[in-house]
């Protein structure tokens, strides 16, 4: 038999985390010659999913649960979940239902046919607000431009691991986590699903559209320096275009004398120098931040309540 761990991060979800159940061992129970055990994690929730998780620790010995003592964010669970997980194979999925569990047994033959993972990636974005599939399509195109970890587009978390690549990813212990990011770094084969995008089967979305921009913002700087060679090189050019300024004023000056300069010229010009610099300081003030938070060397969670032994924080 081989063993199966399904990492399901959880944050406000007690509304859909008894149905996620239900759907997925639908799902489970048709499958002949695989294990499964849930590992939920509590990610600091502040309604009752703990108390839903341990409802279902009581009527299934197969489900565990972690719970953070605050929110972290679900890079954090993830890695957590990764962390306290044993099995052979690894899922990680949604408890919204919006990673279909029909899709698993699916996965399941890309592992089969000799693949470290069989992800799924949305190859529509339906029901979403236009304005956020544009920035989301934009995101990929760029991310994948400025590195060379390269993403497929509407990557998503839902995928199933073999142990060394489970093994592989745990020994990026960095704070600041961009997991598509760090799936791709570490390589191994992957065989991609795509699937429609599914809506929320109950509760609303804990994404924002400004904590979208950070974590997109957070995952370029976490794997490409590009940015910062794009600073310097905004300075050459404005360096190259001064200089030629001042040849031309200075040759228009030897030539037909002094000329007052005009005050909208002079005031286009310090603005834009002064977004430009504005613009370089944000970009090497990202960097520095990484810097910062990875120096403190702080745990990635610390775990308040478990029904796993031995878990480590």
């Amino acid at each position: 038999m081989t063993s199966v761990d399904i990492i399901v991060p959880c944050y406000n979800e007690e509304e859909g985390l008894a149905l996620f159940y239900q759907e997925t061992q639908k799902v489970l129970e048709q499958m002949k010659g695989y294990t499964f055990t849930y590992i939920l994690v509590d990610d600091g929730s502040y309604d009752q999913t703990l108390n839903e998780m341990k409802k279902l620790a009581v009527i299934d010995s197969h489900v565990k649960f972690l719970s953070f003592s605050r929110n972290f964010g679900k890079e954090s669970a993830m890695y957590a979940g990764l962390q306290a997980s044993t099995g052979d194979l690894v899922i990680i999925m949604d408890a919204d239902l919006q990673h279909p569990p029909s899709m698993i047994p699916l996965m399941m033959k890309g592992i089969e046919e000799g693949y470290d993972c069989a992800a799924a990636r949305r190859s529509s974005r339906a029901g979403e607000a236009p304005i956020r599939s544009f920035f989301s399509r934009f995101f990929y195109y760029l991310s994948n431009q400025m590195t060379n970890v390269k993403m497929a587009y509407g990557a998503v978390d839902f995928r199933i691991m073999t142990r060394r690549m489970v093994d592989a990813v745990l020994k990026l212990s960095e704070v600041e986590r961009f997991s598509k990011g760090i799936f791709a770094w570490v390589g191994f084969e992957t065989k991609w699903y795509p699937y429609e995008n599914v809506e929320r089967a109950a509760g609303t979305s804990k994404w924002s559209f400004w904590g979208l921009f950070r974590y997109a913002l957070s995952g370029i700087t976490s794997f490409s320096i590009v940015p910062l060679r794009l600073v310097a090189l905004m300075g050459i050019v404005i360096s190259l275009g001064a200089f030629v300024y001042i040849l031309a004023t200075l040759t228009q000056t030897l030539l037909f004398g002094i000329d007052v300069p005009g005050y909208v010229t002079t005031l286009c010009a310090v603005l834009f120098l002064g977004g430009i610099i504005e613009l370089s300081l944000g970009i090497v003030g990202e960097y520095i931040a990484h810097m910062y938070m990875e120096s403190k060397k702080r745990p990635i969670y610390i775990l308040k309540e478990s029904n796993l032994q031995d878990t480590k924080e």
